[in-house]
């Protein structure tokens, strides 16, 4: 049975999925508790640094997962 992808590529496509879901994860919520006062908790590092870096580097562990090809393929 011929697989389009060796483990390694699938290893690493789940990797890439776990970044971008914990960015995901780490984007959402601040909300507050009355919606007539703004809160500015969502300018925090979490949502503006840290979980747009972590989404983008699990598309280009994606990207890698994707377009690598081990050494016995070639």
């Amino acid at each position: 049975m011929n697989f389009a992808f060796k483990k390694k590529n699938y290893t690493l496509i789940i990797i890439g999925l776990a970044f971008i879901i914990s960015g995901f994860i780490l984007m959402s919520g601040g909300s507050s508790e009355n919606p007539e006062v703004f809160s500015t908790e969502i300018f925090s590092f979490q949502r503006i640094t840290l979980a747009p870096i972590l989404v983008i580097i699990g598309f280009i562990i994606e990207i890698f997962a994707i377009m690598h090809t081990s050494k016995e393929n070639k």
